[in-house]
């Protein structure tokens, strides 16, 4: 109890040391820059992916609520091995006996493909690197992770060390870990390194400290030697942590004989943007985890950088053709939802609310079509969604928000209605209506149902059962059958005659506005749509009808326009409402 009450006394006094005030901007620095005025990587390109290493297993697991349990590793872990990563750092066994027991389930389960490389973490302890190799055991290739923290505030804080006691830990942990490796000649090892906190560590200081790490595994035997620099907590912007990776590659010793690998966080939100310009500044090995879980706002996200670079034409090296089954498992393992607006991943990320947009997308693909073209360049779509097993029917969705376009595009990509496009702004009122009403967004097959009940269905009083037609010089002579009256009417074709019947026989002035036929089939079969707006008495009305027979669907059209406008006279209520 008094051990409770002192620690309870110490967190009152940092709190009431430390937070006084809030949200006081005072209480922090500006991040101190590395002096690189000749910096390179600005000019650089990236035109290959780099070699990717997974810690979903490890970095991820660590950060759980709940961390994943043995079925859940065997799910993540078949996932990673079929997407196609070559390194995974399965765990830390020898500070969790679960992670010991998962690393030797995979092998002696033979779980591990030939050309997928286990790797795990260790501090540079003795008895935890001794319980490292043991845990490995029997593995054919297998890379052992040390690490020591070098910042500044971990040595003068944390450990109470000044930097040459620190570097003599880094060393003398690279010394076991060569070590024991002896002990197991049959297994392919590699050697990695991190200086914990690198980015708040001074760089010739951490430069120091890995050249005298690599020291003691030189010469290499054909072993792979990493030195990976850890963003363990993101301190500035991504440029800076370029120049501190651009600084270091420069002044390393061995660099050519080295691997430099990036792990980087995301406290500032930009973990990718700093992975890629690390690589612009001389990396070539990336760590991060599926869909960025890990400690506080998460590790670099691979899928993310992944299809950055797919986008612009690089293979990534990794199979993301499946989006959706990666969502499912890292949802299932981790127990964390995805967020909808999660780049290029999330459910909404290729869906167009905004009328403008859904009118471009629609324009543009439908100029792809057209003109064959070879490369994707589609207005609002940085990617073909079909790529990672998103479809079309995801692009464009409708709400108060959306356009005439989206509408319309809802309709021929789903139905293969095309409406003319003076029919959009009319089709798009009528849903416009609709979602307002309810404040909710409409689903496809919605927007098919205000289609058909606003313009295609009409009373049986108002169907076209037959007509007839005799030519009389430069007129015809037509007679209709419209439910169960027969009208009959004359002029220059059969819309005009009708129009004529419907006037004489209602006493009212018809004038056709508009009008657009076409066949939606191809074949003997096929339907024609006839779209029609017309004034009644000033009054505009609009039909649409299908039929095999063009002129009966250009007739049906008209009876159907003519019908909203009788209703409105009958009822005092537009039927458009």
């Amino acid at each position: 109890m008094r051990l409770f009450d002192d620690k309870l006394a110490q967190m009152s006094l940092f709190e009431s040391s430390m937070f006084d005030h809030a949200f006081n901007h005072r209480k922090y620095q500006p991040f101190q820059p590395t002096p690189l005025p000749d910096r390179t990587w600005p000019s650089q390109t990236i035109t290959k992916a780099p070699m990717w290493c997974s810690v979903d297993l490890r970095d991820g697991n660590q950060a759980l609520v709940n961390p994943m349990n043995v079925q859940q590793k065997l799910q993540m872990f078949e996932l990673l091995v079929k997407l196609g990563f070559k390194q995974i750092e399965v765990g830390f066994p020898s500070a969790s006996k679960p992670d010991f027991d998962f690393v030797r389930l995979l092998i002696e389960q033979n779980r591990v493909p030939d050309d997928v490389t286990l790797q795990v973490l260790t501090p540079a302890r003795e008895e935890l690197i001794k319980n490292t190799y043991a845990a490995l055991e029997g593995v054919k290739r297998a890379i052992v992770h040390v690490y020591n923290s070098t910042s500044k505030v971990q040595r003068e804080q944390v450990f109470g060390l000044p930097e040459e006691g620190i570097k003599d830990i880094a060393v003398q942990g690279a010394k076991w870990v060569r070590q024991y490796a002896n002990n197991y000649p049959n297994t392919q090892w590699g050697f990695e390194y991190s200086p914990e906190s690198f980015t708040g560590t001074e760089m010739d200081y951490a430069v120091e400290v890995c050249d005298a790490v690599i020291a003691q595994w030189l010469p290499s035997g054909g072993r792979e030697l990493i030195i990976n620099l850890p963003s363990t907590v993101e301190l500035s912007t991504p440029n800076l942590f370029a120049d501190q990776v651009e600084y270091f590659c420069r002044h390393l010793q061995h660099r050519d004989q080295v691997t430099i690998s990036l792990h980087t966080h995301n406290d500032r939100g930009c973990a990718v943007a700093a992975a890629e310009l690390g690589i612009l500044a001389g990396a070539d090995r990336v760590e991060g985890t599926l869909m960025g879980n890990g400690e506080r706002t998460g590790n670099m996200d691979m899928i993310t950088m992944a299809m950055n670079l797919y986008s612009q034409g690089i293979d990534p090296t990794l199979d993301l053709s499946n989006v959706l089954e990666i969502i499912e498992v890292v949802e299932s393992c981790t127990e964390i939802a995805v967020s909808p607006r999660h780049p290029w991943a999330g459910e909404l990320v290729y869906t167009a609310f905004s009328g403008s947009h859904q009118d471009a997308i629609r324009k543009s693909v439908a100029f792809h079509k057209k003109q064959n073209k070879t490369h994707w360049d589609v207005a609002y779509l940085p990617i073909d969604p079909r790529d990672i097993g998103r479809e079309y029917e995801a692009v464009v969705r409708i709400n108060s928000q959306s356009g005439k376009g989206g509408v319309a595009l809802v309709l021929e990509r789903d139905y293969g209605i095309e409406l003319p496009k003076w029919m959009h702004p009319v089709m798009s009122g009528v849903v416009q209506k609709a979602t307002e009403d309810s404040g909710l967004e409409v689903s496809s097959g919605q927007i098919k149902t205000l289609y058909e009940s606003h313009f295609l269905e009409v009373h049986c009083a108002w169907q076209l059962h037959d007509y007839g037609i005799q030519a009389h010089g430069q007129e015809i002579r037509a007679s209709f059958k419209v439910g169960q009256s027969l009208l009959s009417g004359q002029g220059a074709g059969a819309l005009e005659a009708l129009s004529d019947a419907l006037s004489r026989h209602y006493g009212c002035d018809i004038e056709v506005t508009q009008f657009d036929q076409h066949a939606m089939t191809s074949g003997t079969d096929a339907q024609a749509l006839a779209c029609m707006e017309v004034k009644v008495n000033n009054v505009v009305l609009h039909g649409i009808a299908q039929a095999e027979d063009t002129t009966a669907a250009a007739l049906q059209a008209m009876l159907t326009a003519f019908s909203h406008h009788h209703r409105v006279a009958k009822h005092g209520v537009s039927f458009l409402k």
